[in-house]
């Protein structure tokens, strides 16, 4: 049975667990620190009107301990899931009379306490205005409430946060960011590069299953009228959204140090571990993340130094050079004239785009996918579809609900039509097969011949079995309240090896075959 993350008799989630879920479960990937006030939107006006927040600080102030919203913004202390910009566009369509879906774009603003766990403070559920949507917004602002009618509202207007952060895990955390992006890695490596090249050497063990779970994915999970369609609430707008958003996709910020300096997580510090110091410092898949990095990017190294000794080797490798040309200009030929593209002219680059690939490919999958069957199996800690919209105070649908609120919520959240599929999707997806092979394995123990890179390899391994042993301690450690939140959960999503097969909550594959 999946893990229940739950509250009270009917199983819903406190706030702590609502907020851990966004840094230490199964979508830590899109929290990202708040730098301005009221929250504004990169939707384009002249179609969408204005899309700035309607939060405000009367919502939150009572919920900032007495700090004022400047002083909480300069310290670091507001941080959003933000689903506004992702949504908006397709809600007409998707919430139209004749759809049984109806969904919100959502804000959700969290404060940072001085325990390191998050608090969320505000969530804003927006609809495009009914008279188009060069009109802008019709938006309502939640706040906390423990007791009375309000914390039933509170509770649904989770519900749909969930609905929408759901989707977008699905369609663009999970198979966009490491199954779509790094498919033209996988065919340009088995097209340009030969199996004796040290490139394809290093490579290959990431690229194994991942066309074939692609293809699968293709026929049976994001087609039209598939499992992601018909059990997420963008529905046939599905893919179309996660296009949109690859448009946004840049290679380079996949690294996880640039990845967490984008999103605020992360600011550079000399005095910290890696030069980089967590802004929320009990943050599990930053924090284990981190070390998985730079464990990977140190193999990577000694790996590519031991074969290239200097850039001008790199410029001159024919196969190396047509492989980078292939991914940059057909795989990711709607990017090639990106300026961000390393050139691939030095060993330094060489090591970076590796790093990228392995990492996209191991660490970044299992922590979006392994997951999943655990916090979303029990569709009512995370529900994939909604069905009804908040009902309006003094309406029928409102006395029912706060007279009746476990009824209520079953008729909002997804269905139980829709259960069994949802649990065979998740099973499948978050199960470890008997054949599977990790990240500090290789399938085949004589992969080179060469003294140094099998001793480099036995290093990374070793390494990544005292980073495991690392990540165990730390997930005992009481003081660290993200790491097993109330419901003694802990993170173990970027342990690096699994000893069992089936849905084990750790383990890193090689490779996205999942």
């Amino acid at each position: 049975m999946p893990r229940l993350i739950e509250d009270n008799k009917f199983g819903w989630r406190t706030d702590v667990e609502f907020a851990r879920e966004m840094i230490a479960g199964v979508h830590p990937t899109h929290i990202r620190c708040l730098k301005e006030f009221p929250m504004t939107s990169k939707l384009d006006p002249e179609l969408y009107g204005d899309q700035t927040s309607k939060i405000t600080e009367l919502h939150i102030k009572n919920n900032l301990k007495e700090l004022p919203i400047h002083e909480a913004l300069a310290k670091n202390k507001l941080f959003i899931l933000d689903h506004q910009d992702s949504f908006m566009p397709y809600l007409r369509s998707i919430n139209a009379a004749h759809t049984a879906t109806k969904v919100y774009a959502s804000r959700t603003l969290l404060f940072l306490k001085n325990d390191d766990t998050l608090k969320p403070i505000a969530i804003e559920l927006s609809l495009p205005h009914p008279n188009g949507y060069q009109y802008g917004t019709i938006s309502k602002v939640y706040t906390p409430t423990e007791h009375g009618p309000e914390s039933i509202i509170w509770e649904l207007a989770k519900a749909y946060v969930a609905v929408n952060d759901s989707a977008y895990h699905q369609l663009c955390s999970h198979w966009l960011s490491t199954h779509a992006v790094i498919e033209p890695f996988v065919i340009a490596t088995h097209r340009q590069l030969s199996a004796l090249h040290p490139i394809h050497k290093l490579v290959q063990p990431h690229t194994r299953g991942t066309m074939s779970m692609n293809a699968l994915s293709r026929s049976d999970l994001i087609n039209a009228g598939g499992y992601i369609e018909s059990l997420f609430s963008q529905g046939k707008h599905a893919m179309e959204a996660s296009a949109v958003v690859y448009k946004d996709w840049v290679f380079t910020e996949q690294a996880l140090p640039a990845d967490l300096l984008k999103r605020g997580l992360a600011v550079k510090d000399q005095h910290s571990r890696y030069g980089l110091r967590l802004i929320i410092e009990d943050y599990p898949y930053g924090e284990d993340g981190l070390d998985i990095w730079f464990a990977i990017n140190s193999w990577v190294k000694d790996y590519c130094y031991y074969y290239y000794k200097s850039d001008d080797i790199v410029q001159k490798d024919i196969e190396l050079q047509a492989w980078w040309k292939e991914i940059r200009e057909v795989g990711h030929g709607d990017k090639k004239d990106e300026a961000w593209w390393p050139k691939m002219q030095t060993r330094d680059e060489l090591v970076e785009s590796c790093t990228i690939l392995i990492w996209i490919s191991s660490a970044l999958h299992a922590a979006v996918n392994f997951g999943q069957y655990d916090f979303i199996a029990f569709f009512l800690n995370r529900p994939t579809l909604s069905r009804r919209f908040m009902p309006e105070e003094g309406s029928d649908e409102y006395k029912k609900l706060i007279s009746h609120p476990e009824k209520g919520f079953l008729l909002t959240v997804t269905s139980k039509d829709h259960i069994e599929g949802l649990i065979d999707l998740l099973n499948f997806l978050s199960t470890h097969d008997s054949d599977e092979v990790y990240l500090n394995q290789r399938e085949n123990p004589d992969w080179t011949l060469d003294t140094y890179p099998l001793h480099a390899f036995e290093r990374f391994a070793d390494k990544l079995g005292k980073i495991g042993d690392a990540i165990e301690k730390r997930n005992k450690d009481k003081d660290k309240k993200n790491r097993a939140g109330p419901v003694n959960f802990p993170y173990t999503f970027l342990i690096p090896t699994s000893k069992q097969a089936g849905i084990t909550d750790r383990g890193i594959p090689n490779s996205i075959s999942k």
